[in-house]
């Protein structure tokens, strides 16, 4: 079923990554770039309630998280949900379906860079066209090099979930994670100053202790 489904999504345009248990995926979170969780219930050695139980108390608690799962019953439904749960498909999934879903949780939670869901994000006062790759505050233009421009495009796509630095030298720079960091804070830290991005205008991209940065509302 993994497969079947990372098959669907990849043919949908995504990257996807599979976790074959709870272990694996909190030893390798924070590594990655993940803009969405499908989790399942039954797990090798945890259960998707525990895992989202971790997820929502931690650092990374705005990670978008659909079950997918053979547990139809509505008691199980409701606990998912009220757990943390963005969503919920019952196996077997259908393709169609799913993807809708999934999609839909995505725009929710601020878009996909993977998928392009939108030229444009809009976090009030501040405007990121990927299209014309240029940075608005207000009416004001931020003048940004491409650099600048794809490191701020990516942070705001994700704004309140944790980016690695391993996952922005990645995605970013198209670096190995082996490669050090150094790079990448000293461009967050002239990213931070041209945008103002310290409260001022209700947004902040902090340092995360030991996992990385993330860009959120004050």
């Amino acid at each position: 079923m993994a497969a079947l489904v990372g098959q669907w999504l990849e043919e949908a345009g995504y990257t996807v990554r599979l976790f074959r248990n709870a272990t694996e995926f909190r030893r390798r979170q924070g590594t990655e770039a993940i803009d969405l969780l499908v989790l399942d219930w039954m797990l090798p050695d945890s259960t998707g309630i525990d895992v989202i139980g971790a997820i929502r108390s931690s650092p990374n608690a705005r990670l978008p998280v659909v079950f997918l799962t053979a547990r139809d019953a509505e008691d199980d439904i409701v606990r998912a949900l009220a757990a943390g749960g963005d969503d919920y498909v019952v196996k077997p999934p259908k393709r169609r379906e799913l993807l809708a879903r999934l999609g839909a949780v995505l725009r929710r939670h601020g878009g996909d860079a993977e998928t392009g869901s939108g030229d444009v994000v809009e976090l009030d006062p501040y405007s990121v066209d990927s299209r014309r790759r240029k940075v608005s505050i207000g009416d004001r233009e931020i003048d940004l090099t491409q650099r600048e421009f794809d490191l701020a495009s990516f942070l705001f796509r994700r704004q309140g979930r944790i980016v690695s630095r391993d996952a922005l030298l990645e995605n970013v720079w198209n670096l190995s994670a082996a490669v050090s960091t150094r790079t990448v804070d000293t461009h967050v830290s002239r990213l931070r100053k041209k945008l103002e991005l310290n409260g001022e205008h209700g947004w902040r991209l902090a340092a995360i202790y030991q996992h990385g940065y993330r860009l959120e509302q004050v």
